[in-house]
Parts: C-alpha cells; sequence; structure tokens
C-alpha cells in the first residue's frame, strides 16, 4: 500500500501470528536437538512442496522419520499438542511424504511418522516437556 509520502509500507502483521510462529520456531528448533541427542540423523527441517510442509525429515537405524512437531506453550486453553494432529493433520503429512519420497526417489524407502509435543514456558520460553511419540500414525 502506497502511504501519503509515497513510501512502499508493509501490511502490519498480528503480533498473536508472530508469537504463534516464534513458538512453533522454538518448539521445531528443540525437537531437532532432542533427535540429534537420541542419535537420529536430522536430513532437513521445514521441507516444503506445493502440497505443504515436514517439519523434519530424519533418519534412524535405516528408517526415514517423518516428525510432525507440535509446540504448545504453559497454560494453553486448546488441549495438548499432540492432540492437535488429527486424522486431516495426518493425511496431509503422508501425502507430503510421498512427494519427497518421490523427489528424493526413495519410494521403497521404510518410513515412520512420529510426533514430537513440545510444552514450552511462557516466561522464559524454555522447554518444560518433551513427549516423543515413535509410530504415532
Amino acid at each position: 500500500m502506497h502511504e501519503e509520502d509515497g513510501t512502499l509500507r508493509a501490511p502490519a502483521v498480528p503480533k498473536k501470528l508472530d508469537a504463534r510462529k516464534q513458538t512453533g520456531r522454538l518448539g521445531e528448533e528443540a525437537a531437532c536437538q532432542y533427535l540429534a541427542n537420541a542419535g537420529y540423523a536430522v536430513v532437513t527441517c521445514n521441507w516444503r512442496c506445493r502440497s505443504g510442509e515436514i517439519d523434519i525429515i530424519a533418519e534412524c537405524d535405516g528408517r526415514l522419520v517423518f516428525v510432525e512437531v507440535r509446540t504448545r506453550r504453559a497454560g494453553g486453553r486448546f488441549g495438548t499438542a499432540a492432540e492437535s494432529v488429527d486424522r486431516r493433520k495426518q493425511q496431509k503429512v503422508r501425502d507430503i511424504a510421498q512427494v519427497y519420497l518421490r523427489s528424493v526417489h526413495r519410494q521403497n524407502a521404510l518410513i515412520r511418522f512420529d510426533v514430537i509435543a513440545i510444552m514450552i514456558d511462557r516466561t522464559d520460553e524454555t522447554v518444560i516437556e518433551y513427549k516423543h511419540y515413535e509410530g504415532a500414525f
């Protein structure tokens, strides 16, 4: 949008959206570190295609692991992080995983779908809890 002075300004981003993105970013970074410490080789983070995004793709014991990361702040009102991975989201992750496998020519790879649920403290944004659901769907 052009202002009266002729400069171009970006539209304002709501603070709530910024906070949500920051929470998600913190969770994904923590999940990558958690997986690396647990012996996983992180292949890529935030892999995107037209269909959407896979948060983390890792490898462990010869198997590709597609990881959906869900992060919540302590005391939130919308249920647990893991509960937010509903059937629709599961199917979307499966579909995106197939696109990934085709793109890297590994359609016959052994795969697994995990969920990592992370709870962070509202005040200092430290991780309070990790829950790793292997083979979640």
